[in-house]
């Protein structure tokens, strides 16, 4: 994987700035022993500055270290679709972990639902990643009128997960600052014969379908998905 150069640079810039700091340190000491106080305190208004600029670098890399968490990305499906009859759809759901599962929906779109545990930013700066629990995936209607006459076609899928912290957080939301908040996601697609499709969840908490392929993709510019 190729380094984050945007927060690379500032970090480089504050090693560069530390060298040059400590070598002023050295010349203070020298020029103060040997009693050459104007050169001395010359030197030492430019170990004030270098030493700000590497404070400044470091706080700058920091955040922009902070910033490239916040928008990963993780992922936590790939689903694939195949046809079995008129708007009926086999679906094969590869989860995260290794595991997958099965499901067999009717509709126009699928959608896929989680419960997420996000965490305030301080904490995703530190590298804490949003905790996810995957439970179901069902049918989708596009047509308002579809969808209130047709009972919608739900699967359970997933394990436990977050469970437990998520009812630990609602019971006891003072044992957990950390937490900035728990609720529900989802991401929906069309339901295409052959398509296939990764499901990621961000940083902040919310699930990002894409198509996981050309063909896919190909096949949703030709429905102007």
């Amino acid at each position: 994987m190729l380094p984050d150069i945007p927060a690379l640079l500032p970090a480089i810039a504050a090693a560069l700035f530390g060298l040059a700091a400590l070598a002023q340190s050295f010349a203070v000491r020298r020029r103060w022993r040997q009693r050459r106080r104007l050169s001395a305190c010359h030197r030492s208004a430019w170990l004030l500055v270098l030493v700000s600029l590497a404070l400044l670098a470091s706080a700058l890399a920091l955040s922009l270290d902070g910033y490239r968490r916040l928008s990963a990305e993780q992922p936590v499906a790939r689903v694939g679709v195949r046809a079995f009859g008129p708007q009926q759809w086999a679906l094969r759901i590869d989860l995260a972990d290794g595991t997958h599962e099965s499901a067999q929906i009717s509709g126009d779109d699928w959608q896929l639902d989680a419960r997420v545990i996000k965490w305030t930013p301080r904490a995703v700066s530190l590298g804490a990643q949003p905790l996810y629990r995957v439970e179901r995936i069902s049918g989708r209607w596009r047509a308002v009128e579809k969808a209130q006459t047709t009972p919608p076609s739900v699967s359970p899928i997933g394990g436990d997960g977050v469970l437990d912290l998520w009812q630990l957080k609602r019971r006891y939301p003072a044992w957990l600052p950390w937490v900035d908040a728990d609720f529900g996601s989802a991401a929906y697609m069309p339901l295409i014969d052959g398509a296939r499709y990764d499901v990621t969840i961000a940083a902040a908490g919310g699930l990002i379908a894409r198509p996981a392929d050309d063909d896919t993709k190909a096949k949703l510019d030709a429905m102007d998905w």
